[in-house]
């Protein structure tokens, strides 16, 4: 399409006869409409697991699911009531969420820094980005033994766990946003004379703000995989733990409560990252907008 076809689309909206039919304005942009994906709905995201309870409770009430494999959710809810009611339920989960939110809170950190190390810097790069891609070809489920045996099975074994799956994510996306900065702004930013810490704090930083969220909701989610993992080990105190005890006496409603408190805890953090990306990247206009 020219550069001209927005001046002739006016044109031709101004003519008499355009104005005896105004289906012509209506029809142009109902044809731009069909190529997005549509106006958003703030609730859309409940859409997907609503389907899954559906399935869910026909499935038990029609005698499907089998109770003793999978408990219906009217007795999934029943026995989360009596868990919150011992207050053994947010006792474990306020454990579960400190373990989760320190390893998150120092792989982000360690993170950042490192790709900003690395990004910013030629020798960074060949120092850091190297040792970063061998971590991220071993498995952290085969650096437990060894962390288990440098750290012990405490807290800070289970703390390192976490904030070593959350460092990968970070890292990876805050650094190809960092190396993603197109040359054009570095070229215009030696044409106007910015000093080098000027141009990383308004143009660099800036620019890597969205691949950086993008590793943040990677990170959440890397974090409350890691904490489902760390809490099966010999572990005295969690939503693992719960679900592991649960385990030994065949309690299968606690272990789906267990299971199904994981999944809140995943979904709204997730959301509250996308409720953060939104605010933070409401300047940028993106085809699901």
């Amino acid at each position: 399409m020219s550069a001209q076809s927005p001046t002739l689309f006016s044109a031709v909206l101004k003519r008499p006869d355009a104005a005896r039919r105004p289906w012509v304005a209506t029809k142009a942009v109902r044809a731009v409409r069909r190529l997005g994906v549509g106006k958003p709905d703030p609730l859309g995201w409940l859409l997907g697991p609503a389907l899954l309870l559906l399935v869910w409770t026909l499935g038990s009430m029609s005698g499907l699911i089998d109770a003793r494999i999978l408990p219906a959710p009217w007795a999934t809810v029943s026995t989360a009531a009596d868990l919150i009611h011992e207050g053994r339920l947010q006792a474990n989960l306020a454990i579960s969420a400190w373990r989760a939110a320190q390893g998150l809170a120092f792989g982000v950190v360690a993170g950042v820094l490192v790709a900003l190390a690395s990004g910013l810097s030629l020798w960074g790069g060949y120092v850091f980005d190297g040792l970063v891609q061998v971590k991220r070809a071993i498995p952290v489920l085969a650096l437990i033994p060894l962390i288990v045996l440098w750290f012990g099975i405490g807290e800070t074994m289970k703390v390192t766990v976490i904030a070593i799956s959350v460092f990968i994510p970070i890292y990876l996306n805050t650094h190809a946003a960092l190396r993603g900065i197109e040359t054009r702004y570095v070229e215009l930013a030696e044409t106007l004379g910015l000093s080098r810490w000027t141009f990383v704090r308004q143009v660099v930083l800036p620019g890597a703000l969205p691949g950086f969220l993008l590793g943040l909701r990677f990170a959440v989610m890397a974090a409350w995989l890691a904490l489902v993992v760390v809490e099966q080990l010999n572990a005295t105190s969690g939503i693992g733990y719960m679900i592991n005890l649960a385990r030994t006496y065949a309690q299968s409603d606690v272990i789906v409560v267990g299971l199904v408190v994981y999944a809140l805890l995943g979904l709204t953090s997730d959301l509250a990252v996308r409720q953060v990306e939104t605010r933070a990247l409401a300047w940028r206009r993106t085809f699901g907008r």
